[in-house]
């Protein structure tokens, strides 16, 4: 049938429209960032029911159109309903989709991004510690272009006394650049290799709540400095 495909889908958030229809905004396997109407999703006896909540993995059937597509199936793979049901995580895995949906173009296929996407959330899931939520910053903004230098400083090329670390430019920065450089955000070396650990390591790395809370607040400077926009959700992170 013209029109109409499958695809695997992240819903990352939905919003009510007219009586009782709904428009999801999912993250797809392979059409990326998507926007479709789910008809009739809150009335009682909806086919979909719960199926289409935020952080649930499916396989989506849709009907694409100019604006917006229709979905007319929904199959959950996984509804991720312990990230819904514990506060913090709940949080937490707002602060995943909402930065994937602010930095990623629609429909534009990118399998590393969603498959980076389900990777957190199982993460967020299965509970596996406080710094799963910086570790998918790092690793989302390396994949996306943003790719933060970590092992030099990003100014001189100096290897010692990292200390700081420059949005702009794009990495960490040593004590004498800190110095010259009024953008930059202090981040002590043992911070700057936790977040070297994070971003080659899979997820569950353990990290001090501290300095948990130092590179998560680095990392989400750094985004909405490229962004140009505030990533509220990441704000209310306890850990923030």
């Amino acid at each position: 049938m013209p029109g109409l495909y499958r695809d695997e889908a992240v819903v990352l958030r939905t919003m009510k429209l007219g009586e009782a229809d709904r428009i999801i905004t999912v993250f797809t396997r392979g059409h990326g960032k998507l926007r479709a109407v789910a008809k009739g999703i809150r009335k009682t006896k909806s086919r979909f029911g719960g199926r289409l909540e935020p952080f649930t993995r499916a396989h989506l059937m849709l009907y694409r159109g100019r604006d917006l597509d229709t979905v007319t199936g929904v199959e959950i793979i996984d509804s991720n309903k312990a990230v819904r049901d514990d506060y913090a995580r709940l949080v937490a895995a707002a602060s995943l989709v909402e930065l994937v949906e602010k930095i990623t173009p629609d429909r534009e296929s990118a399998f590393s991004t969603y498959a980076l996407l389900v990777g957190g959330l199982k993460a967020l899931s299965e509970d596996r510690g406080t710094t799963v939520v910086p570790a998918f910053l790092v690793k989302l903004l390396s994949i996306c272009g943003y790719h933060p230098q970590l092992s030099v400083c990003a100014s001189c090329g100096e290897t010692h006394r990292l200390s700081a670390f420059s949005p702009p430019l794009g990495g960490a920065l040593c004590n004498s650049c800190w110095s010259e450089d009024d953008t930059a955000l202090r981040l002590p070396g043992d911070r700057i290799d936790l977040l070297r650990r994070l971003l080659a390591g899979d997820f569950g790395e353990p990290g001090e709540e501290a300095a948990t809370a130092e590179v998560t607040d680095v990392m989400r400077r750094y985004a909405e400095y490229h962004l140009e926009r505030p990533l509220r959700s990441l704000q209310l992170l306890p850990l923030s």
